[in-house]
């Protein structure tokens, strides 16, 4: 069998697949699991064994040998709990090869091989019977199937399958039951992240107001879920419209039905305001009576626990269809649609002197047709990017940037996915604006945007790749402003924007011999940290509820080494607090004046440690310096306070680079210095990274 993986080429700007040999063991997928987060999750781990210790003392009661089935095993953990809690035999069920290898060694490593049958294949094609894969039905089914929407990974055609064949009826389930509860919510700041807010630009003849196009202002977006750590979610960021609801809950130990369906509440708000948003989390009951259960409710919800980390499983953001101004106290029904792998939502208001006749007409207006995004725009930004777009101080200093570079003559070029500047560089004066598109999505977009603000005779859409880019394209005239954000859909790493650069070079015949290039640099920047929680995902577990898990720490380890190049990956740092150790350090610089050159930049360097803490990693980002004082980042917004604590671009991913310490989970005691050696290769538009602790 053949694997073919994707990578973002910087200096291409597009993403480039590439197939992999048969030694290919899913390193990469094994490196960036979440399975050392799993492992971690003491909450979790600690439940799921009191349920699974409760249920076979219950099928023990009951004089019946208990037969486990566990669905999605992983490391093997949950059969090794049900085979210590006294279970006569357990089938563990992992479709993943390079998994189902490592939990055979694990099981085996813990002497549980005579009771554990680890069974790499899919649990729809498990057959049961003398010469099955299974000797008979199971009557305790474990399984961990869960995502942060809960049914994402499938788990409802899983259990609705498992019931229907592989375990016996009235069998016991850990977890028993699921609850999804929901809670209404105004929430300027995550509104920003679904739809385009109206720019506003002071120009020479009064002010402009770029307004988005009708079609996207009501488009519903797309049916992906938004998960974020909403723990990190200041209170004063959303305004609460609802009490908490129970939506829908599902009962593990009875069949399930995975068909599409719907399940409606209602509510009345306990404050008026703009109705936006879904909040929305789910508990589990490991036990029929509720009383070990494990909830991943936020902060505010359950004030007086103890919080537990985790990064396998947070909280949804649902974004209403449009916004619905709402009443304190008024009758409002909310509606969840959900097909087997996803949940949507709708608000409808109660009508007056409503009775269930009435209420039963309600429901034939639901729609279970799954949201799609219609506009192209959700399909051409991401909910981050959106954001950004709205990030009116971020919109400012472009603008009194362009200010500064622009004439009455300009021609200006600009290269970028999908941006505003265009239309920004138009109001401000430019004489002629052309702007690169490169993809047709792009170009669908800004076609719309230019009709929705009657600018299509005032700006040209060129859809080409820069270096097929040719003078009648720009009506023969040379480019004396050549404008980037820079931004581009397949960046996955800060610096993969750079395709700016190699842009800038594919169309430097076409510059003027005065151009000018805004950003006229980038510069990358490094600092060591401490995290709070993050470390790990990539640290060691070593045991886990006194279990020997090290063949899946080596396992994670070889992968993060594979073919000895540890990279840096990208998360979005605003939720996942973190200290900073040492200054900010300044390291490479990118001058886009100039075209590419042909050598590698390197640089070598050490960054002083001035706070005590473990140091874990460095964090690496992007500064553009759009003119000589007004620079964007794209990291580091501030340090704010004597501790360390740092505040992050909310619109970006930084690059984390983890410390071998912490994936070998030996800190250092005290180190004084971090040393550093970066190199970009302009061959690849990668950068090659190390550091080392003194």
């Amino acid at each position: 069998m053949k694997t073919f993986c994707g990578r973002a080429n910087p200096t291409t700007g597009s993403m480039e697949w590439f197939e992999e040999g048969e030694d290919y063991d899913y390193h990469q997928e094994i490196a960036r699991s979440r399975y050392a987060d799993m492992l971690h999750d003491k909450d979790r781990n600690v439940k799921y064994y009191q349920g699974i210790r409760a249920a076979v003392s219950r099928v023990k009661e009951r004089g019946e040998k208990a037969i486990v089935l566990d669905i999605g095993t992983g490391t093997g953990l949950l059969s090794m709990m049900a085979a210590s809690a006294g279970a006569d035999f357990c089938y563990a069920i992992e479709v993943f090869k390079p998994m189902a290898n490592a939990a055979v060694k694990i099981v085996e490593k813990n002497g549980f091989s005579d009771k554990i049958k680890v069974i790499n294949k899919h649990s729809t094609e498990v057959t049961v019977g003398p010469d099955g894969d299974m000797q008979c039905r199971a009557n305790i089914l474990v399984t961990e199937l869960f995502d942060t929407e809960l049914i994402g990974e499938g788990a409802l055609p899983t259990y609705e399958h498992a019931h229907k064949y592989l375990v016996q009826e009235g069998c016991e389930a850990v977890p028993h039951r699921a609850t999804v509860y929901v809670q209404l919510v105004e929430s300027r700041r995550m509104w920003s992240w679904k739809k385009l807010f109206p720019v506003h630009v002071e120009a020479e003849d009064g002010e402009k107001i770029l307004v988005p196009p009708s079609e996207m202002e009501n488009c519903p977006g797309v049916p992906s879920v938004c998960d974020i750590q909403l723990n990190q979610m200041p209170s004063s960021d959303f305004s609460i419209l609802s009490d908490v609801v129970t939506m829908f809950s599902v009962d593990f130990s009875k069949p399930v039905q995975s068909a599409s369906t719907y399940y409606r509440v209602q509510l009345e708000p306990v404050k008026s305001g703009k109705a936006q948003i879904v909040l929305s989390w789910w508990d589990i009951d490991m036990d029929p009576l509720g009383m070990i259960n494990c909830t991943m409710a936020p902060y505010w919800v359950k004030p007086t626990s103890a919080l537990q980390w985790r990064d396998h499983w947070m909280q949804c953001v649902y974004f209403l269809p449009r916004e619905e101004p709402v009443l304190q106290g008024e009758k409002l029904y909310l509606t969840a649609c959900r097909d087997e792998y996803s949940v949507w939502y709708n608000l409808q208001k109660a009508r007056e002197g409503e009775n269930k006749a009435d209420e039963e007409e309600h429901k034939a207006d639901v729609g279970v047709e799954s949201p799609v995004c219609r506009c192209r725009a959700h399909l051409l930004w991401n909910r981050p990017r959106f954001g950004e777009l709205n990030d009116q101080n971020r919109t400012r200093q472009y603008i009194k940037a362009l200010r500064k570079v622009l004439e009455t003559d300009s021609v200006c070029l600009c290269i970028s996915d999908g941006s505003l500047l265009p239309v920004l560089a138009h109001y401000l004066g430019a004489k002629q604006v052309f702007t690169l598109e490169n993809s047709g999505v792009s170009c669908s977009v800004m076609e719309k945007f230019l009709k929705a603000n009657n600018l299509e005779d005032k700006i040209k859409i060129i859809e080409a790749r820069p270096e097929l880019l040719k003078p009648s394209h720009l009506e023969n005239k040379k480019v004396s402003v050549l404008v980037g954000e820079p931004f581009f859909t397949t960046s996955l790493l800060p610096w993969h924007n750079l395709y700016f650069w190699y842009a800038r070079t594919a169309v430097s015949t076409h510059l003027a011999s005065s151009v000018t290039v805004l950003p006229q640099s980038a510069s990358l920047h490094v600092m060591i940290v401490e995290f709070q929680d993050l470390w790990r995902i990539r640290s060691p577990c070593g045991t886990c509820e006194g279990f020997d898990v090290q063949t899946m720490d080596d396992m994670i380890k070889d992968s993060l080494n594979f073919r000895e190049s540890k990279e840096a990956e990208p998360h979005p740092l605003w939720e996942y607090p973190c200290k900073s150790l040492s200054d900010t350090q300044e390291v490479l610089t990118f001058d886009f004046t100039k075209t590419v050159p042909q050598h590698c930049l390197s640089t070598e360097g050490s960054l002083k440690l001035l706070r005590r803490g473990k140091s874990h990693g460095a964090v690496l980002w992007m500064e553009y310096h759009l003119t000589a004082d007004i620079s964007v980042s794209t990291g580091l917004v501030q340090i704010s306070n004597e501790k360390g604590n740092c505040e992050w671009n909310p619109h970006c991913k930084q690059a984390v680079y983890f410390f071998s310490s912490v994936i070998e989970s030996e800190i250092l005691s005290d180190p004084t210095a971090v040393t550093y050696a970066i190199n970009f290769d302009t061959k690849t538009g990668e950068i090659a990274m190390d550091f080392k602790l003194l």
